[in-house]
């Protein structure tokens, strides 16, 4: 985790003086014996992520980490859109996300399961509260390894149907 922070505490600028609205929505790294992953994942607000995004920030965040090199040894660098199954990072990001369906894998059981599935009903920054049916789950943010947007979609259209058939149903509340 510490070296989590140190890389978005050094990227998010960057990312953020690439322009264009970009932020850095959160980072992934994968140490690994012969080669880690250092996975980023950037917004773009209310507008689409494109191909140039990700571009752009690939060359100017590995630049900065040529100058820097605070990962030892070999690594890829990947730069994403966080995409429609977007993974969730930090408190406020659940809290945007209120009332969207999340899966979490859980580094620590909670209700003596490691995997839940619930509509985010809200998160206080170390707690967030799950609606899993008829029930209500808490789950600390420190017991959570993994989360990740469950996209809903409309049902498909009929033959002749609406041309908006197969979209997401809902935005994001910001």
């Amino acid at each position: 985790m510490q070296k989590i922070a140190e890389l978005e505490s050094m990227l998010a600028p960057c990312v953020h003086d690439v322009g264009n609205g970009l932020s850095l929505w959160g980072v992934e790294f994968v140490p690994g014996e012969r080669r880690s992953l250092l996975r980023l994942y950037i917004d773009a607000g209310e507008r689409s992520v494109t191909l140039d995004d990700c571009e752009a920030v690939s060359r100017e965040v590995s630049a900065l980490l040529d100058v820097n090199d605070p990962i030892s040894g070999n690594y890829s660098l990947e730069v994403s859109s966080p995409g429609l199954d977007r993974p969730l990072f930090k408190p406020e990001q659940y809290q945007a996300w209120a009332g969207s369906m999340v899966k979490l894998t859980l580094a620590l059981p909670v209700e003596g399961r490691k995997r839940i599935q619930g509509v985010i009903e809200s998160s206080d920054g170390t707690v967030l509260a799950l609606r899993e049916g008829d029930a209500s789950v808490s789950v600390p943010h420190s017991a959570i390894h993994k989360a990740r947007v469950v996209p809903e979609f409309d049902p498909p259209a009929k033959p002749g149907g609406a041309a908006n058939q197969g979209k997401p149903k809902r935005k994001p509340r910001r």
